[in-house]
């Protein structure tokens, strides 16, 4: 979807109703089957348990900020086809997360009470993003996913070694953010300067330390 035939009116609603979605509703999603569907049960101890909830109550939040920063993107992408892109990636980030959330409720956990907050500011960090131009903006996303995936990577050595279905999700993950890291870096990405990269991981560590725990 491209906002080229909206009224600004029309897209203010639409992103809107996007953000709803994505915090409090049921975004769209491809219909990909959970990778967690087949794992077998484990037996969690309550320190267990929570550990692997608190886990993916930060890879949730980070779906949510995902999302945020796609849809500012698109909002202010110069090309078409750039807009499509961001566009399609936010449907499967959409995926991890209904799934993320639905490990949640099997943990007996639930999402950050601060998604609507790391909502909006994730969506003006895309948003400057995209005024920046298509080839930062591109640069950008690379760079997120690639920072994604080391967080993953940290995650994964986290978890309790019997937690297949969490393991399972965050496997998924990696992989589709691994390849829109790389499709991003192929549609004429920038390389990011260090300082910019530098001050993402910050604002990573802030939400990641806060959503742990609430």
């Amino acid at each position: 979807m491209t906002n080229r035939h909206y009224t600004p009116a029309d897209t203010l609603l639409i992103n809107f109703d996007q953000a709803l979605r994505t915090v409090f509703g049921q975004p769209k999603t491809t219909g990909r089957p959970n990778p967690a569907l087949n794992a077998p049960p484990a037996e969690s101890s309550p320190r267990e348990q929570r550990e692997a909830a608190r886990l993916m109550r930060v890879n949730h939040t980070g779906e949510v900020c995902a999302q945020a920063l796609y849809q500012g993107q698109s909002l202010t992408a110069q090309l078409d086809t750039v807009r499509d892109r961001m566009d399609q990636a936010a449907i499967e980030e959409n995926d991890h997360l209904a799934w993320c959330e639905t490990r949640l409720k099997e943990l007996d956990s639930h999402p950050s009470v601060l998604n609507p907050l790391f909502y909006a500011g994730a969506f003006a960090i895309g948003a400057l993003a995209g005024k920046a131009g298509d080839r930062w903006s591109l640069g950008f996303v690379a760079e997120t996913e690639h920072q994604v995936v080391e967080h993953l990577n940290a995650h994964l050595n986290r978890l309790p070694e019997h937690d297949q279905a969490s393991r399972a999700i965050l496997e998924q993950m990696k992989e589709d953010e691994a390849r829109h890291a790389t499709h991003a870096l192929a549609a004429g990405g920038a390389r990011l300067p260090l300082p910019i990269r530098v001050l993402m991981k910050g604002a990573a560590k802030v939400m990641t330390g806060t959503t742990y725990w609430i």
